[in-house]
């Protein structure tokens, strides 16, 4: 089985195109509060949403191959590191967001200062369908999967994306340390070349410290979309190559 996990801000339809080309078995989890209702009581910090994850995979059956994007993959990360035994595989990319020296990116400082994060959501709350769809579109997303992100966005995920980020400073590693190095099941660190917040360099070492392969794609930052063809023949070539 192969498990899903999307991105900030996105939901589970991110991995339609790639699973489409997949004949797996598959499924594409919605993290709470994306696209989905938010649990009471539920902090969406990193850790929470690690813990859900986790449930996630102990309710299905069989051997679990766990592949994420952007968040879904800093997740992908730390269950690979400190829940290994979960896992059969795994694939994620933005690796350099777990390296020491990473530095967040425009958005998410702006995300984790507090009243800029609320002004800048507030603003795209207020802003139409067809604007926020265009601003998605200008940064790589084709358009009809601009319009499937800018329809999903609200403010229940505004309020969960506020709160994940914040629980993340100053960057993933410096939080989950304590757990990191090679993992037990086999690994694939996924580089899209156009990507503007992974660094080439970065990448290749968090793949040599996680003792992981190392994989370059000719795709941009949404390459599920973007490049769903690559991606989906990247993907299944690993998962026969190590099972």
């Amino acid at each position: 089985m192969i498990v899903f996990l999307h991105g900030v801000p996105e939901t589970a339809a991110l991995w339609n195109k790639v699973r489409s080309r997949i004949d797996a078995e598959s499924v594409a989890l919605s993290l709470p509060g994306f696209g989905c209702p938010r649990p009471a009581g539920f902090g969406a910090t990193k850790d929470e949403y690690v813990a859900w994850v986790v449930g996630e995979l102990d309710a299905l059956s069989g051997p679990v191959d766990l592949a994420g994007h952007d968040w879904g993959a800093l997740l992908t990360y730390r269950v690979a590191t400190a829940h290994g035994e979960r896992l059969r595989s795994w694939a994620a990319d933005v690796a350099s967001v777990m390296h020491p020296d990473y530095v967040w990116h425009e958005f998410a400082r702006i995300w984790q200062t507090p009243d800029e994060g609320e002004k800048f959501f507030e603003a795209q709350s207020a802003a139409p369908v067809e604007a926020r769809a265009g601003m998605f579109e200008s940064l790589g997303l084709p358009a009809d999967d601009a319009v499937v992100v800018a329809e999903a966005s609200d403010e229940t995920m505004a309020s969960c994306i506020l709160d994940l980020y914040r629980s993340a400073l100053p960057n993933p590693y410096h939080a989950w340390k304590e757990a990191w190095g090679p993992t037990t099941a086999p690994g694939l660190v996924i580089h899209p070349a156009a990507d503007r917040i992974d660094d080439q360099m970065q990448s290749r070492q968090v793949a040599q410290m996680l003792g992981a392969r190392h994989a370059t794609l000719d795709a941009g930052h949404w390459w599920p979309v973007q490049a769903p063809d690559a991606a989906a023949d990247l993907i299944v070539e690993f998962l026969e190559s190590v099972h």
